[in-house]
């Protein structure tokens, strides 16, 4: 068996607790996953949220009256500039 497979299996046979505290705890066992899980987090959230209902209504409206203010994203906008944010 390899490790990723007993790594499975035991996460397969954690309590529920023992899982709520491993879904918590992966953001600081994987620091690349901690924005995945946040946006996770608040999409599945049930509770209503006025503010953020407001903001995407409000960028939806803006969308409808001129799609061309939001520009395509190219691949080119995710290589790394230093001096991008100065």
């Amino acid at each position: 068996m390899s490790s990723l497979q007993e790594i499975e299996t035991a996460i397969r046979g954690l309590s529920s607790g023992d899982h709520a505290k491993l879904v918590q705890d992966l953001p600081t066992l994987m620091p690349e996953w901690e924005g995945d899980l946040a946006r996770q987090r608040i999409l599945r959230d049930p509770r209503p949220s006025a503010a953020l209902s407001s903001l995407v209504d409000a960028v939806d409206a803006e969308f409808g009256r001129d799609p061309n203010a939001f520009p395509e994203i190219k691949e080119t906008d995710f290589e790394h500039d230093a001096n991008r944010f100065h």
